[in-house]
Parts: C-alpha cells; structure tokens; sequence
C-alpha cells in the first residue's frame, strides 16, 4: 500500500526490514547499548556484519527517543539509523518517547540527504507497546513531520506480518483517509 503525502509517498509493506533494497537508510530498532540482539535489532545486525557492531560501540548508549547514525555495511542499504523506543508500561510518556524516535530518525535522514528511509514498528516487540497505538504514533508522527522534509521522497513501514500491515493501513485510514497511490 503507498499513499501520497504531497511529494511524499508513504509505503506500508511485509517483509525484513534488513533486506529492503533501494532504499538509503533502514531503521533499528535498538537496545541502549547499540547491541546485536533479538528481533530487529538481531536482524539487522546479522545481516550488516560485525563491522556495523564496532560502528555502534561509540555512540552508545543512548537514551529512550534518541537516535543516531551509522554506515549499513553489508546491508543493501547505505546507512542505518538507531531508535531507541520506549519500553511500554516502564517509560514514562512513551507516546511522546516513540513520538521522538521517529522524528530523530528523519531527522538525521535530513541531514545526510538521503532520499528514502525504512522502518520497522519500534517499540512493539520485545519493548511491548501496543501495536495499534505504537501504529497511531508512528503514522501521525510521520504525517506531521512530511510537511518539514526537504530530501526524503519516500517513507516505508516495513512490518513483520500481514496482521501488523493491516493494522497500520487501518490507522493510516483514520488518520489521512484517502486513496492508496
């Protein structure tokens, strides 16, 4: 499903996040410390090699909304950009913390340029946010955002499963109905 938002386009699709070709920057979604481990982070990490690891090592850690940039290195993409989510039930105000990783993440997009970016449902695994309100979050958070990028042509939400992508079409709906591009 892609939907115009502007010069925008909005894509929302299955699949792995580590194997999204064409596109300049994938998004993880990262522990504190930068670490390989479970789920998307684990994902990423396996296919970029160690060298994405050692890239990692100085930045971290990072703090809940936070986010920073590393090279992709054997991932099909250039770059990769690190959230840290919130961990539902424990952070406070974790709408306003996820709300942060999105925004930090197009934001350093901006600044390298890049034209398109990727990115999983932060925050919904093993972090344990509810996926129809992390998909509120993340798609209002993109949508109030898409009218400040100056570079990025293309947004991808790339989710796990066929439920995941439906619900994230369904709070797309809600909050910018429309028809699909």
């Amino acid at each position: 499903m892609g939907r115009a938002l502007g010069p925008i386009t909005l894509e929302i699709v299955t699949g792995d996040i580590a194997q999204q070709e064409g596109i300049d920057a994938i998004v993880n979604a990262a522990n504190a410390k930068l670490k390989p481990g479970g789920g998307v982070a684990g994902a990423i990490h396996r296919a970029a090699g160690p060298s994405l690891e050692k890239a990692c090592g100085p930045l971290a850690p990072i703090e809940p909304g936070d986010a920073v940039i590393t090279p992709g290195f054997n991932l099909p993409n250039p770059w990769v950009i690190h959230c840290l989510g919130p961990v539902y039930g424990v952070d406070n105000q974790p709408q306003n913390l996820l709300a942060d990783c999105y925004a930090n993440a197009l934001k350093l997009a901006e600044e390298k340029g890049l034209r398109s970016i990727a990115f999983p449902a932060v925050s919904t695994g093993a972090f344990g946010y509810p996926m129809e309100e992390a998909a509120r979050v993340a798609l209002a958070t993109i949508l109030k955002e898409a009218k400040k990028l100056r570079s990025i042509r293309i947004v991808r939400f790339v989710l796990i499963d066929k439920v995941s992508k439906t619900v994230f079409e369904h709070a797309l709906n809600e909050l910018h109905p429309g028809s699909p591009s």
